[in-house]
């Protein structure tokens, strides 16, 4: 399935289609654009996501957040690829927490891999 196209770049975010699946990230960290645009989305103020992620510095959550403003459908579609890869995963072993709802381990998301099955 074919994603929409980046409409306008930004300095600090990528879109590597060896790293993450190709969702767009962080340069040089881990921290996907998708994460920063959720917890925005949900209420988390500026300061809020600086203090969370205090290794990007304010210039860079700045610069995903405007990545996402300028790329809403890029990031909404990521946000929904996530959501349909966590439908079809069954909970494994490596469940982060012991809750029932906690975090799991998704194929882009440990180390850069690739999706499997994701259309």
């Amino acid at each position: 399935m074919s994603r929409p196209p980046i409409r306008v770049a930004h300095p600090h975010v990528r879109c590597d289609p060896s790293k993450f699946g190709g969702s767009p990230h962080i340069v040089g960290t881990g921290v996907l654009v998708r994460r920063l645009w959720a917890w925005h989305r949900g209420g988390s103020s500026l300061e809020t996501l600086i203090r969370r992620y205090p290794q990007l510095g304010p210039a860079k959550v700045l610069d995903a957040l405007a990545f996402a403003w300028d790329n809403q459908d890029v990031v909404e579609d990521d946000l929904a690829r996530e959501q349909r890869m966590l439908a079809k995963e069954k909970p494994r072993k490596e469940q982060i927490g012991l809750r029932p709802m906690a975090q799991q381990l998704l194929p882009f998301s440990v180390d850069g891999g690739s999706e499997e099955d994701a259309s």
